[in-house]
């Protein structure tokens, strides 16, 4: 309903009665100063006598105003000059006309431009509404596509408080542990006032304004929060007020609900803002008031916390499927560790190189890297390619993988129970040929003495060789002697004393790995590939798999298992390549090799990049940025 104004330039009293409901209220018109509050329609009566009001333009601060008033004229249509009143819903008596035809005319008149004010209310309402809407669903779509968590929570609460002209706002979170629930104060934001924000805990509970809507699942709006409704179980808190000088009045606080009905917290926004022009100002004494929030405003912020809670529900989802993974890799790198625990660590210091190498490549504004760049997700998906790049040792026999000397476990137990067989059977047989040939005692001693020394010199060189050190050429031949020695055994059977495949083993020219072993040892490339291609990788984590695969290639081609050369090989990749290497030489002894310290460790690396195996550009990052002290 709009209020009725008839602005006149004579005594107009008697008319008004005669109005049907609702009455006009009767206003002297004066040019440039009149005006209508929003709501008001109004109708101007002239006669000839005023035709020079309709000179002027109108009011400079009419505003809207301008489209919610008429002109009814008595007498002859007057000659209008301004523009402005040329537009205006004009009728006309005849000066002769009655009374009568003049309340009609008005009433007439008065009706028109109600129509036009509801419609244009109409219009103003729907264009606010759609606003509102498209404001809706720009803010659904930045919360779906937001994958950061803090960003997600200051993106629901600005938005919320943009939509309701909040000065201020805060969020909460509902979170479990030990078999309780409360309430944790993740954000707030405030226009007024500069100040520090700090994470706390309430208790889940209806002492507070937010663990009351949190438990009752409904908004609560609240037009001054020092005046609470009687017997609230709630109270609020003016701590920030008293510490910042700030004054909290009007309060909306709505629940984070899903559509199942769960609450996941409370969204509360403080003190409305509304602008106000006082009557007859302009407009540089424009002031903010502090409102109470309406049913249109709590409407839209319950829409806005609907999608919040499904956006905050998403992302804990994913969080927990995160650290669910999370534990997972870490379970992955604990069953590759036990499987031999002198390597422990390795995995996570490679990680961890590998993306502070790949960081610093990307700070890199010069040189061949200066256009290398790698993201937040891209460091992700490189951390879990380096961590799990070992992981098909799980595959590989244990003891193959911690093999430390040259002959298989338990293989020179055997041996020395074999010359320990030789020892007794050759005895037997000296002191049986003596006796046949009656051997002086001095001749028998002489001839175990030089048969104990062939053995005993025969073992020394079998525990020499078994070594997994560079196999000398004249330690070679002595144990390449050794298959043309026999003993018998204790059925009298003559039996070789040191097996061809005891030979092979011995005879291994460096290490202590047979080409069979090490060739079981680099399948666990293909199996860490094969376990980690068997994942359903989400895109932006679709290519841990082949990183992980490529991290023994080498640049020229002689890495395997593949022989991938320089061009299919990812800068991420030979990140790891070099990290992996390097912490191979210089991490703690192992039962096949010493730790290598920093600076030879550093030499190999330099040598593998002359040679073109590693990326020398890379290896120049890692060393001047001194990569390898950050494990």
């Amino acid at each position: 309903m709009f209020r009725r104004v008839l602005f006149h330039g004579r005594p107009v009293a008697d008319l008004l009665p005669l109005l049907p409901e609702p009455r006009a209220e009767a206003r002297t018109f004066r040019p440039l100063s009149w005006s209508l509050a929003e709501g008001e329609i109004g109708v101007l009566l002239l006669d000839s006598s005023m035709a020079g009001m309709l000179a002027d333009p109108p009011p400079p601060d009419l505003g809207e105003g301008a489209d919610r008033i008429g002109v009814l004229l008595c007498g002859e249509r007057l000659p209008v000059a301004d523009p402005f009143w040329k537009t205006r819903l004009f009728l006309s008596l005849p000066e002769n006309g009655t009374r009568e035809h003049l309340v009609r005319a008005l009433r007439a008149l008065f009706r028109m431009l109600e129509d036009r004010a509801a419609s244009a209310a109409t219009k103003k309402a729907l264009v606010a509404r759609t606003k509102e809407i498209e404001s809706l669903v720009g803010v659904g779509i930045a919360l779906a596509a937001e994958k950061d968590p803090d960003r997600l929570l200051e993106t629901i609460l600005s938005s919320a408080r943009s939509l309701t002209q909040a000065d201020a706002g805060s969020l909460y979170l509902i979170e479990s542990g030990e078999g309780s629930e409360a309430l944790r104060f993740v954000r707030a934001q405030n226009d007024s006032v500069p100040f520090d924000f700090e994470e706390r805990v309430l208790p889940l509970d209806d002492s507070s304004i937010a663990g009351f809507v949190a438990r009752s699942g409904e908004p609560l709006s609240l037009p001054d929060v020092s005046e609470l409704p009687p017997g609230a179980p709630f109270r609020f808190d003016d701590a920030f007020d008293r510490k910042y000088g700030y004054r909290t009045r009007s309060m909306l606080a709505v629940p984070l609900k899903t559509p199942q009905g769960k609450v996941l917290g409370v969204l509360q926004l403080i003190n409305r803002r509304k602008m106000v022009l006082p009557d007859g100002a302009v407009t540089a004494f424009i002031r903010i008031e502090v409102r109470p929030f309406d049913a249109a405003n709590e409407e839209i912020a319950r829409a806005l916390a609907a999608q919040a809670a499904v956006a905050v529900e998403n992302r804990q989802l994913t969080e927990s499927i995160r650290n669910l993974f999370e534990g997972f890799v870490e379970a992955s790198v604990t069953a590759i560790e036990q499987r031999d625990p002198t390597t422990s660590g390795h995995s996570e210091r490679v990680a961890k190189t590998s993306c502070a190498l790949a960081e610093l490549a990307s700070r890199v504004e010069t040189g061949p890297y200066a256009s290398f760049r790698i993201g937040r997700e891209e460091l992700k998906e490189l951390r879990y390619a380096a961590v799990l790049h070992d992981f098909g040792k799980v595959g590989v026999r244990e003891w193959v993988l911690v093999k430390a000397r040259k002959l298989p476990p338990l293989r020179l137990e055997l041996l020395r129970s074999r010359f320990d067989q030789a020892i007794l059977s050759a005895a037997a047989e000296t002191w049986e040929k003596a006796a046949r040939e009656t051997w002086p005692e001095k001749r028998v001693a002489q001839a175990l003495a030089s048969r104990y020394g062939e053995l005993e010199k025969a073992w020394e060189t079998i525990l020499s060789a078994d070594e997994p050190n560079l196999l000398p050429e004249e330690v070679g031949a002595e144990v390449g002697a050794l298959s043309g020695l026999a003993f018998r055994d204790a059925t009298g059977a003559e039996k070789p004393l040191v097996l061809e495949e005891e030979v092979a083993y011995l005879t291994i020219p460096q290490g202590s790995l047979s080409s069979p072993e090490r060739r079981e040892i680099q399948s666990h490339v293909t199996q860490t590939f094969r376990f980690l291609s068997k994942i359903p990788w989400t895109p932006d984590l679709a290519r841990v798999p082949d990183w992980a695969y490529g991290h023994h290639e080498k640049l020229d081609g002689s890495g395997y298992p593949r022989g991938l050369k320089a061009g299919s090989i990812p800068v991420p990749v030979r990140a790891i390549t070099i990290c992996d290497i390097y912490d191979a030489l210089a991490a703690r002894d192992r039962p096949y090799k010493k730790a290598v310290p920093a600076a030879p460790a550093l030499d190999i690396l330099r040598a593998e990049a002359l040679r073109g195996a590693v990326d020398a550009d890379l290896l120049t990052l890692f060393v001047e940025g001194k990569v390898f002290e950050k494990d």
